[in-house]
């Protein structure tokens, strides 16, 4: 594989690369069976840093690997085979390095010399084996799958090729390999699907069953049966079938590129080019030889690289979700944090079973519910152990943790079962007196150290708190739902908290594997206060006379995940009303109160959309009779122009209010609380991009360059 993009000198683009360095042992296995020994060359990269700092491979790095397989193919073996450092294969490419690429021809040499280094191990003619004893990311996988066999330790983190998420594809071989190890279908679930969903990752035995991997090995002496598995495959006493393509037929291989583009325009509406462009290149691995399919993968993967998407995806929102969100801006001390070993949740509703659930799960403390009587609180808890029985089912957690978490998890209508909790939060109503009551009764019952939590969406904390003996450690700690899966978490710095109180918080988030974001004590905080103002400024233009599947539509070119009447009946309409209220008092009229919305939340509705003949979602008739509309219609265009300057404009005011540090923080919160797609690169960047901060407020959020090609 020798081109014209390899003579590009890489040195300087490599200046700052932590190299990951490639040792070479030759080893002597017993071959099973079989009298003798089988030697293995075996390749072990490692950057030299610890388990928090993974293994990527840029241009040295990749030298480094070439001149480890030239000793190994040198030692004539009877098998050569990678394996990473402790905890880690190894994660690929450096996407920050990657990210500072000015000119495509770099990017088209990075991938052409991952390509060629990697193809070395499938081509030497010497059986070639990975031991993923740890994570595999992206160029990580491609490593493995250019490996003839693939071995993972059962205690593996993850695997995966996450590429389209970030905006790119897999380009050092992923897109050709894997459709010919496994199928078109499961090539289409590793590739476009899981990274399109969430991101999702592969454990040992999901990645087994899919056929990423050959065999899941026990932990406790992983590269020792590593070894000797490879002994056995060269002696023959181990076969591992192969099929190409899985031997998918053209039906099957119709259905696969089917599932996948439906997948792609459901994730982004045709919004982000990777998807789709990957999916073109699984197709190709059909026809293609893997020389053309490879040099076809890297000119995908060097547009990609140049492309708008990447740029504010995998570079600036990586970083934000990477980075900033665990390491949030105007955290307190950590050493001022104090221990927590007991939980308590007010309330026994949806919400708050699922927030018991979660610090079950994630602190495996002792959790206790409780609700206003035993019907209610007894329902709760109800919820709570279908949810565990249904984690069991899916195999996600094992027979003994639904049995450890049912045992975590109790109720009890005496406050005094909280006395020794050392961090209670309710999730009651959202009533400012139901919730001062609470607080007010709770505190009679727990220690003065205890620290009382609310996850109000956007009420006053310093409200909640003033009448109590010790407001200084009630801190607003807000979810977003579903609670276990979106990242996103407000923690709320009352008038009064202390840095105790918000250390406890935040550390408290961390163990929870939430990504924290710190916020005044401001109507709506951050997250609901955007979506409400956006979500007002689309029932505004509905209430003008816009009809309602015009001005549903309008942010679809954006590739948002749900559309604003989803959005409003995931929440339900009642709590939309409550919220929009609340806001507009704080706010005035940049919160309009819809009439059509309080019609329909009077109503009782707490649904708004049905299907229709066609198999399309659309507002249910009977809520539609109850809008409220006047005989100025605007057009879809229109109304998204109307949403994008209002949120320029709330977002500068909030900025400018102090309610957060920074316009990263905004952000990391729509991204990682309200799905706010991530090729954006958050929204600051994207209304930059698109002139409307400065329509708005007369100026940028952030200098020409962030999140955004080079000029």
């Amino acid at each position: 594989m020798s081109t014209a993009e390899n003579t590009i000198d890489l040195t300087a683009f490599a200046a700052d690369e932590v190299v990951t360095h490639a040792f070479v042992k030759v080893v002597e296995v017993p071959t099973p069976g079989a009298p003798g020994r089988t030697r293995i060359a075996l390749i072990t990269i490692d950057n030299g840093r610890d388990h928090t700092r993974p293994s990527t491979l840029g241009p040295a790095g990749l030298a480094e690997l070439d001149a480890a397989i030239t000793v190994a193919v040198d030692a004539a073996p009877d098998a050569i085979a990678v394996t990473g450092k402790p905890f880690i294969f190894a994660a690929g490419a450096d996407l920050s390095q990657i990210g500072r690429a000015t000119d495509r021809s770099i990017a088209l040499a990075v991938a052409e010399l991952g390509q060629r280094v990697y193809r070395r191990l499938g081509t030497s003619g010497i059986p070639s084996f990975a031991f993923v004893n740890g994570l595999a990311l992206g160029g990580g996988t491609e490593l493995a799958l250019h490996c003839d066999y693939r071995t993972m330790a059962s205690n593996a983190g993850f695997i995966a090729l996450p590429e389209v998420f970030l905006g790119l594809l897999p380009g050092w071989g992923g897109t050709q390999l894997l459709p010919r190890l496994v199928g078109p279908e499961n090539a289409v679930t590793v590739i476009i699907e899981n990274p399109l969903n969430q991101n999702r990752m592969l454990k040992p035995r999901p990645a087994a069953d899919l056929g990423l991997v050959d065999v899941v090995l026990d932990a406790a002496d992983y590269l020792e049966q590593s070894l000797v598995w490879a002994a056995g495959v060269v002696a023959g006493s181990i076969t591992v079938p192969r099929t190409e393509f899985a031997g998918a037929s053209d039906a099957e291989w119709a259905a696969a590129l089917e599932r996948g583009k439906i997948i792609a325009d459901m994730r982004t509406h045709g919004a982000a080019p990777a998807p789709y462009r990957a999916l073109e290149l699984i197709e190709l691995s059909r026809t293609a030889d893997l020389e053309q399919g490879l040099r076809a993968e890297r000119e995908g993967l060097a547009d990609l690289v140049m492309s708008q998407e990447f740029r504010a995806g995998g570079g600036y929102a990586f970083n934000l979700v990477q980075k900033r969100a665990r390491r949030p801006v105007g955290a307190p001390d950590p050493t001022l944090a104090r221990p927590v070993t007991k939980v308590g949740v007010i309330g026994a509703g949806l919400m708050a079973g699922q927030i018991a659930l979660l610090f079950a799960r994630n602190l495996h403390v002792p959790v206790v519910l409780t609700d206003v009587d035993q019907a209610r609180l007894d329902k709760g808890l109800a919820g709570v152990a279908r949810e565990i029985a249904a984690l069991a089912a899916k195999k996600r957690i094992s027979t003994d943790e639904a049995n450890r978490l049912t045992a975590l998890i109790t109720g009890s209508l005496d406050y005094a079962a909280f006395a020794d909790a050392d961090f209670v939060i309710e999730a009651v109503f959202e009533e400012l007196d139901v919730k001062r009551q609470v607080f007010a009764q709770l505190e009679k019952h727990v220690s003065t150290e205890a620290v009382l939590a609310t996850n109000t969406s956007s009420l006053s904390v310093t409200a909640m708190a003033r009448d109590l003996e010790h407001p200084e450690r009630v801190v607003g700690f807000h979810f977003f739902t579903p609670v276990a899966v979106l990242p996103m978490l407000e923690i709320v710095k009352a008038a009064d908290t202390d840095d105790s109180a918000l250390a406890t918080a935040f550390a408290v988030a961390k163990g929870l594997r939430k990504g924290p974001v710190l916020t005044a004590d401001a109507a709506g905080f951050l997250v609901n206060r955007l979506l409400l103002r956006s979500m007002g400024e689309v029932l505004a233009a509905i209430d003008e006379g816009t009809p309602a599947d015009v001005a549903d539509a309008a942010l679809a070119p954006l590739g948002m995940p749900m559309s604003p009447l989803m959005l409003l009946q995931l929440s339900g309409p009642a709590v939309a009303a409550h919220v929009q209220e609340s806001l507009h008092a704080a706010f005035g009229d940049r919160f309009p109160v819809s009439q059509s919305l309080r019609r329909i939340a009077d109503a009782g509705h707490r649904t708004l959309l049905s299907w229709d003949g066609e198999g399309r979602q659309v507002l249910d008739p009977t809520v539609a009779a109850l809008l409220v509309q006047g005989d100025r219609p605007s057009t879809s265009e229109q109304v998204r122009d109307r949403v994008l300057l209002a949120l320029a404009q709330e977002a500068r005011l909030i900025l400018d209010e102090g309610v957060v540090a920074e316009a990263a923080d905004i952000d990391l919160g729509l991204i990682t609380g309200a799905g706010w797609p991530f090729w954006l690169g958050g929204i600051t960047p994207y209304l930059d991009r698109e002139g409307y901060s400065e329509r708005a407020t007369g100026r940028r959020f952030a200098p020409p360059g962030v999140a955004t090609l080079p000029a």
